[in-house]
């Protein structure tokens, strides 16, 4: 009803209250009951009925449990909105193929792509790229990267990443980290999910499909308290303290191949430098000038070093260059060959990059190998090693070519 110009309307307290005071006309403010229909003998009936909610409204009770958590199934394929939830399929899924070749000592990894992964850029959308480590013993020497696929939550890469030198010692107990990562050019990356494989899932030969929703980084219990500057080192304390437990704590450096072979005619030990992968990054440019190294040890006359030639600008350096030492067979059972790794250096010392000692002493592959070449005589045998970051004793005075 509206009155004269002039006249003030009275408002009792029930009409002031029902009035949703904002721009445009006056509406009253619907009832919370109007957005949960309730069961009642209006139910069954037509139209308007008691228990029925409007026609003009969403009734949040009718909508699908997906829609209120915002999660995707894999199937789906439809882009996570900006709403932040603590389940899982909330962060995304990413689809990968692995593959261990047992004769060439490879494993290949597939990253096909990923769908619905969580907004992390202003405009609601994500640079994603994935990248590949192998724990324990997670370093920049065996990182592999995919490239960047830009603005999108649903990137599609189709790019194959081969680990080399990966032996079926390191099937049984390492796990493949794969992250998923969000590329900021102003800021440092944002960490979007991870998926961590047990590499003893795999068979030989036989390629496995994985289709895995990400999870967050969870950081791994520790006994010892941590600062906010070993955030970015928790994923790695279980490993860490595992090496702790065992000879001593050592950090991967890369894998080398080496040949070995007795020859019986020449009466001397063939040692071959077939190849290197994985080395660590010694050099502001994220590359090394690698060579390789060997003694005989012990090495009274210090007449047991050869050195390869150094291959500039790479961390997967191929040499295949041989060496001979001419010994019996039965001193050379007591002997212990030294191999080192270097990166080379112009106007300054060498960088010791890792290294690797194979005879009665060492453990493990290492032990094996020394063993077979001599109990196999005129044999050639080629193997994978792991280049550690403890330096022999004897080689820690000599730096230089």
């Amino acid at each position: 009803m509206r009155g004269r110009r002039g006249d003030r309307m009275a408002i009792n307290i029930q009409e002031h209250m029902a009035i949703n005071v904002c721009p445009g006309p006056i509406r009253p403010i619907r009832q919370i009951s109007d957005y949960f229909p309730r069961r009642g003998p209006g139910l069954e009936g037509g139209g308007g009925g008691f228990g029925e909610a409007p026609a003009h409204l969403a009734p949040l009770a009718l909508a699908p449990p997906a829609a209120l958590l915002g999660a995707t199934t894999p199937e789906e394929g439809a882009e996570v909105d900006s709403y932040d939830s603590d389940d899982t399929t909330a962060l995304g899924t990413l689809e990968f193929d692995l593959l261990y070749d047992q004769a060439s000592c490879t494993l290949h990894c597939s990253i096909l792509r990923a769908k619905g992964l969580k907004p992390m850029d202003f405009n609601g959308l994500a640079d994603p790229y994935v990248k590949l480590h192998l724990l324990p013993g997670a370093c920049k020497a065996n990182k592999l990267k995919t490239k960047t696929q830009r603005n999108t939550l649903n990137p599609v890469w189709n790019e194959d990443l081969t680990y080399s030198g990966i032996t079926v010692d390191d099937i049984t107990h390492k796990v493949l980290r794969i992250s998923v990562c969000d590329e900021d050019k102003l800021s440092h990356n944002e960490f979007i999910g991870e998926i961590r494989v047990p590499l003893r899932r795999l068979k030989p030969s036989q390629k496995k499909h994985f289709n895995i929703c990400l999870e967050r980084q969870v950081p791994l219990a520790s006994p010892s308290s941590m600062s906010a500057a070993l955030r970015g080192i928790s994923c790695y304390l279980k490993e860490l303290e595992q090496a702790e437990q065992g000879p001593g704590l050592l950090e991967e450096r890369g894998r080398i191949l080496l040949s070995l072979s007795y020859s019986s005619r020449r009466r001397g030990l063939l040692v071959g430098i077939v190849r290197c992968a994985h080395l660590a990054a010694m050099d502001v440019n994220g590359y090394s000038d690698p060579y390789v190294k060997t003694y005989l040890r012990p090495d009274v006359d210090k007449k047991s070093k050869h050195k390869t030639c150094v291959k500039k600008k790479t961390l997967n350096p191929e040499f295949n260059e041989e060496f001979f030492y001419d010994m019996e067979l039965s001193t050379l059972a007591t002997k212990t060959l030294e191999v080192t790794v270097w990166d080379y250096d112009i106007g300054k010392s060498n960088d010791f990059i890792g290294g690797v000692s194979l005879g009665p002493g060492a453990r493990g592959e290492a032990r094996r190998h020394w063993s077979d070449c001599l109990q196999q005589p005129d044999a050639a045998l080629e193997r994978w090693h792991t280049l550690t970051s403890q330096l022999p004793p004897a080689a820690g005075a000599l730096p230089s070519a």
